[in-house]
């Protein structure tokens, strides 16, 4: 089959849904699929002119009987491309839709709201990385739900994590420094806690500055810069390291459309501490971690001082992340389960 991957440049930036969409070309390759790659230059999801201009020319490179997959990061730039979208029977692949962003001030989600309300219904077929965010595409995005699938991510078989040793406990947090992942949250309930022995390292770049700025800002007015490291991206090699040490994962975020890192964190018998932003509370079994509602601080902490306290609690919750993230989806039949789609949008 050829098929063409239409996605934002660069590929090979550091995130749960680039990586979902790495691992997915990988696969396909892997079984005979011949996969053109067309990464998208300019500004998403809200396309400057290049992005405009891009997006032109990548249909124009795929040639004709291609199954075309474009991210859904990408699709805003594609709206006055829609009716050949519809014709060459696009696929969108969608990690979460971008209007719901948390962070982005409203005009800007109504606008993303309008775009991707005309697109996404014009698409063959939307594959959603969640259950969650595929039973939002019909009442919000008007989408007919016959033609919305789902194919989550995968993990890979990891070793379980040894944990730090005490006797403090070891934090790890994954995600990009923007609002939607609640750092800001994080950082907030952790410095309710400065009578606990824990450090905090946050691995993720800082995809917008400012914030990152104020994540700086606020660990210094919060007393934590002993206890708190900013380590950017981390290549995969340091994040064993990372990993293997790790004692508790902690993300509060405000949404998410699946929540890799939590799956990995499962995968390595981590327990987690996390908001139920999206659908990552989907992801993580309740006797894996502790769940609080996105955005308090109050219950986040309160839930935290428990799971870094009561060791023998943390104990427990790592055996059943241990347990939970044995049953996962591998990433050896993600390609099989997108192909799947792939038909079902050419039917």
């Amino acid at each position: 089959m050829d098929i063409a991957f239409l996605v934002p440049a660069p590929l090979d930036a550091i995130s749960g849904g680039y990586e979902y969409d790495r691992r997915l070309i990988a696969g396909l390759r892997a079984q005979g699929h011949a996969v053109q790659v067309l990464e998208l230059p300019g500004a998403h999801p809200h396309p400057d002119a290049a992005a405009l201009e891009g997006a032109r020319a990548a249909l124009d490179a795929v040639q004709q009987g291609a199954r075309i997959i474009i991210d859904g990061l990408g699709l805003p730039a594609f709206a006055p491309l829609v009716e050949e979208l519809e014709r060459r029977g696009a696929v969108g692949l969608i990690h979460h839709p971008t209007a719901l962003e948390h962070g982005r001030p409203t005009p800007e989600r109504d606008a993303l709201r309008a775009t991707e309300s005309t697109i996404f219904p014009r698409l063959a077929r939307l594959v959603a990385t969640s259950p969650l965010t595929a039973r939002r595409l019909t009442p919000e995005f008007g989408v007919d739900a016959a033609r919305i699938g789902v194919v989550e991510p995968g993990t890979d078989p990891a070793p379980r994590s040894a944990g730090s040793g005490g006797p403090g406990c070891a934090i790890l947090a994954i995600g990009t420094l923007v609002p939607r992942k609640g750092h800001d949250v994080l950082l907030r309930a952790l410095g309710g806690l400065a009578d606990l022995d824990w450090t905090l390292t946050i691995a993720g770049a800082p995809r917008d500055p400012v914030h990152a700025d104020g994540l700086l800002a606020l660990v210094e007015e919060l007393g934590l810069t002993s206890r708190v490291t900013f380590a950017g991206e981390v290549p995969a090699d340091q994040m064993e390291a990372l990993w293997a040490g790790t004692d508790l994962f902690a993300l509060a975020t405000h949404w998410e459309g699946y929540g890799m890192a939590a799956a990995e964190a499962l995968a390595r018998g981590v327990p987690v501490a996390i908001t139920a932003g999206g659908a990552i509370a989907e992801v993580v079994p309740m006797e894996a971690g502790v769940v609080s509602p996105p955005g308090d601080t109050v219950s986040l902490g309160k839930a935290m001082r428990r799971a870094i306290f009561d060791t023998d609690l943390r104990a427990e919750m790592a055996e059943a992340a241990w347990k939970a993230g044995q049953k996962l989806p591998r990433w050896d039949d993600r390609a099989t389960a997108f192909l799947a789609e792939l038909e079902k949008a050419a039917g």
